[in-house]
């Protein structure tokens, strides 16, 4: 996910792709991905070199603590699972062997580091701004079975200013990051791939709640997210997310730096765990629009946060089904909010059969549930049947007129859709998915759906001055 801010915070290179200034060196990448890199920038006395870190053991820059007895156990017997109880070989998409290899190697943090164009020029002096990008990244190489969209993640800027470019790339200092890089180990399971096979999976569980019970690390407390879905400005501050914990708070600083400021919870009122990594602002009230999803009744929770970043009550969503769905994105309009309630789900029981918690319900039909923007509770909420539609993203939704007569409301929603479902999490890249123009008549509650394309799409954007506005469908 990136986000381009002004006045203070451009695109950066895939996350496999590690810079290093050398001193006099030569520049080298072989990876012809990454060619146009050299095109755009290059130092004068120094140059770009691309740098591949094994990431089995701590950076030399990081100073773990050592770890104590406790510690110690509970790493060997981390090691003993991943050695002896995993099933190999491992399939290709949960191999980290073949996962995190190419342009998805993992790679090490990068500090402010200047840039020249040597392309078309100079940076014009009135560009004042920075392109940041959000992605996985483990801190650690995975011994264990791994799933790409689990990693730690790594904030990746160019920050441009007068003229000059700097490039930085920071993980998210989430709780999880902390605590692992303290004892040098990985402590959280992939829930993804994690649970391969009922004897690795259950033995994985007992020695995570073994570490929770002993405090080596507090998800209660400090969350257990990795932060590494997308960024986010809201009512002001810059925020990396991801849909399994709140927010992360981050800061660009005058030097190009980023600096993660810590887990914020809105000045919430009301217990807060967890919230969607895709919310919504409508520039027109200066409100943001969240929810979030859980395997407990009710499902689904969504809240509005105000203009001065407060998060006001949350209303819940009791008709969501009989599990919980993965809702990874929702529309909002002037007056509504969408939600897709999809095949994606989540059942903690699976474990016990040794699934991932996280799979895909066949027999479910996908819906989409309309309820009011401002609704207090869940009674005005109505739900419409969309078979084949499993909304990934949402780009943009907006009201029209019917012309059918007074009343005759229809919300206008452009979203990306899964075209293979029962293979989403088979697959070693991101899904295929196609854009679809969705319209739904909220006085007869009814529900048309147009392609707008044929081969794979995902990942639109829109000035965000025209969101829950009318735009063109443009493919």
């Amino acid at each position: 996910m990136e986000l381009m801010l002004s006045p203070q915070f451009l695109h950066v290179p895939s996350s496999s792709i590690k810079v290093k200034i050398t001193a006099n060196c030569k520049y080298s990448c072989n990876n012809p991905t990454f060619d146009p890199i050299k095109k755009l920038f290059k130092h004068t006395a120094q140059t770009f070199e691309t740098l591949i870190i094994n990431k089995n053991n701590p950076p030399p820059s990081k100073q773990p603590l050592k770890p104590n007895l406790l510690a110690n156990i509970f790493n060997t017997l981390d090691d003993f699972i991943c050695t002896f109880l995993d099933s190999k070989p491992l399939p290709p998409p949960i191999d980290p062997k073949y996962v995190l290899s190419g342009n998805f190697a993992p790679v090490d943090e990068l500090p402010p580091t200047a840039c020249v164009v040597v392309d078309g020029g100079a940076l014009p002096s009135c560009l004042d701004g920075a392109y940041i990008r959000n992605g996985p990244n483990p801190q650690f190489f995975p011994k264990s079975p791994y799933h790409f969209l689990d990693g730690d993640g790594m904030l990746h800027v160019i920050k441009i200013c007068q003229g000059k470019a700097t490039f930085c790339s920071r993980y998210v200092k989430t709780h999880k990051y902390i605590m692992e890089g303290k004892i040098g180990h990985p402590i959280v399971p992939n829930f993804i791939a994690g649970f391969n096979g009922v004897v690795p999976g259950m033995a994985r569980l007992a020695l995570t709640c073994a570490r929770v019970l002993t405090k080596q690390f507090d998800p209660l407390t400090h969350g257990f997210g990795v932060g590494n879905t997308s960024v986010a400005l809201l009512c002001g501050r810059l925020f990396a997310l991801c849909e399994s914990d709140l927010p992360y708070e981050v800061k660009i600083t005058e030097n190009g730096d980023i600096i993660t400021l810590g887990r914020h919870d809105f000045e919430s009122r009301e217990p807060f765990f967890r919230m969607t990594a895709h919310p919504k602002t409508d520039k027109a009230t200066g409100e943001a629009f969240c929810y979030g999803y859980d395997f407990l009744r009710p499902f689904l929770t969504f809240y509005r946060i105000d203009g001065g970043g407060r998060k006001q009550k949350g209303v819940g969503i009791f008709s969501m089904g009989k599990n919980c769905a993965v809702v990874h994105d929702f529309g909002l309009t002037e007056n509504f909010i969408v939600f897709s309630d999809a095949q994606i789900v989540i059942n903690p029981l699976w474990v016990m059969r040794g699934r991932s918690p996280v799979g895909i319900d066949l027999d479910k039909i996908p819906r989409l549930g309309i309820i009011s923007r401002y609704a207090e509770d869940d009674s005005g909420m109505w739900w419409i049947d969309t078979p084949g539609f499993n909304m990934l993203h949402c780009v943009n939704a907006w009201e029209e007129d019917g012309g059918a007569g007074a009343g005759d409301t229809v919300i206008v929603m452009v979203a990306s859709k899964i075209e293979s479902v029962e293979k989403v999490f088979e697959i070693t890249d991101l899904p295929q998915s196609t854009m679809e123009k969705v319209t739904i008549n909220v006085k007869a509650k009814t529900v048309e759906r147009q392609s707008l394309s044929t081969q794979g799409l995902d990942f639109a954007a829109i000035n965000p001055a025209y969101a829950a506005k009318k735009i063109r469908c443009v493919i």
